[in-house]
């Protein structure tokens, strides 16, 4: 972390006009590092801290690329209200993802703060992987959170994830008690699909009856080419997507605790 403030962090990437990160149109902040691990991660990229040099895909002419920028609140301030219109008139705002927002906290609240007082909407993307207190003081300031639930299965998690998922249920937990939670499922083939594991995630997630929304997000390959260029491993070799039929069964089923559901978020 070193050189990093409440006043910078390192981003690897901003995109806008994003339809799936929260209610209306976004723009995406992506916070570099994360302390997890999943053989899934869409973004590797943005697992390690510090900014990485990336090489182009293989055939390609183009330079070697480097993921990770060092920014200020003020230069993603900038970047984010260049959309503000798209904002009032969709009932949009800006998401903070990753990664793992929650990594950078002291960059991520004074985002929220420098947000709030601009009246723009806030919704972070966690995997609820963080002390207590940090993950307490984002649910406070942010006005929606999306809690990424994976696997309920201690073992299972640490298998996949790389980390106990002990802190995270104990962080959703407390969750429960507002209304500003939805709930993201990595619908993973082979690891987090498992009736099981849907149900027993489902039944803690309408146990206060707070939260409404649980969406379900379908693994795809697409990440493959990231993982050559990085140097990285892709764990999920080859794995193909689930079928539609198989997302309209799950989504049937955890339809059944009483939440909306939506393929995708």
């Amino acid at each position: 972390m070193t050189g990093l403030s409440a006043n910078t962090g390192i981003i690897f990437r901003i995109k806008q006009y994003a339809i799936h990160d929260g209610p209306g149109i976004r723009t995406t902040v992506f916070f570099k590092g994360c302390p997890l691990d999943c053989w899934w991660c869409h973004n590797p990229e943005g697992i390690r801290l510090a900014p990485e040099t990336c090489q182009p895909a293989a055939g390609s002419e183009s330079k070697p690329e480097t993921l990770g920028t060092r920014m200020t609140v003020a230069e993603v301030l900038a970047r984010v209200e260049k959309d503000v219109i798209f904002y009032d008139e969709s009932g949009g705002g800006v998401t903070f993802s990753g990664g793992e927002p929650l990594s950078q906290a002291e960059f991520l609240f004074a985002l929220l703060d420098a947000c709030r007082k601009r009246d723009i909407h806030t919704t972070v993307d966690t995997s609820g992987y963080a002390p207590p207190d940090i993950f307490n003081t984002v649910l406070v300031k942010a006005d929606r959170v999306l809690f990424d639930l994976k696997l309920v299965d201690d073992a299972a998690h640490k298998q996949f994830t790389g980390v106990s998922n002990n802190l995270i249920l104990s962080n959703f937990r407390a969750a429960q008690a507002s209304d500003k939670v939805q709930v993201r499922f990595p619908v993973i083939p082979g690891i987090t699909d498992n009736p099981e594991n849907i149900d027993r995630l489902a039944q803690m997630a309408a146990t206060s009856g707070k939260i409404k929304r649980f969406d379900l997000l379908p693994y795809h390959p697409s990440a493959a080419a990231k993982y050559q260029r990085l140097g990285l491993v892709d764990r999920m070799n080859g794995t193909a997507a689930p079928t539609t039929e198989h997302m309209d069964m799950l989504k049937d089923r955890v339809a059944r605790y009483g939440f909306t559901v939506r393929v995708g978020g």
